[in-house]
């Protein structure tokens, strides 16, 4: 049997379909739903047409008699202030709440807070200044390090760390951040 080239070959030809498609269903006037609308908008209608032409009641005709102006004071009408019942009401006008605060512990050691270290004097100075408008007094300290001089800029010293914490939030507010706290040297 001799061998086929399947290459040279090429596809073959697309079949066409035999099968007929069947008319598709024309879509039909939806008589329910057409019909549910008619009714909802007569009865809407309707009810409009009910509101529209009922009557009003009639307002009562006005009396023009004036009352008589009382010969007697309106104080005599009054009826007297009841007594209270609850003596809990006085008991809270005259309670005084004694609360204990706890006593701090003294430290031993002051605190400071630096608000800056600085190479040249002129920042350390630009620093204080603004500390200065806050209403606080810093100081300039300068230290020798390996690195060469350092002009840092502290507040304190402060017997307690509330008091430094205190201050730094009020510089933090002003902007003059950031500020350590810790033991004076």
């Amino acid at each position: 049997m001799a061998t086929r080239d399947y290459v040279k070959r090429g596809k073959a030809p697309r079949k066409k379909n035999t099968r007929r498609q069947p008319p598709k269903a024309r879509a039909r006037f939806p008589l329910k739903w057409a019909l549910l609308a008619v009714c909802l908008v007569g009865a809407f209608g309707y009810g409009l047409y009910l509101l529209s032409n009922t009557d009003a009641p009639a307002p009562k005709p006005a009396t023009d008699a004036q009352p008589q102006p009382s010969t007697q004071s309106k104080k005599a009408h009054l009826p007297k202030k009841p007594e209270e019942k609850w003596s809990y009401i006085e008991e809270l006008e005259s309670k005084e709440v004694e609360v204990k605060a706890k006593a701090l512990p003294q430290s031993t050691r002051p605190y400071l807070m630096q608000c800056g270290a600085y190479r040249s004097q002129e920042q350390a100075n630009e620093r204080k200044a603004i500390i200065a408008f806050q209403g606080l007094e810093s100081q300039i300290k300068i230290s020798q390090g390996e690195k060469g001089t350092w002009y840092r800029v502290v507040l304190g010293p402060y017997p307690r760390k509330r008091q430094a914490e205190r201050d730094r939030n009020m510089l933090r507010r002003a902007g003059v951040e950031p500020c350590a706290i810790w033991y004076w040297e």
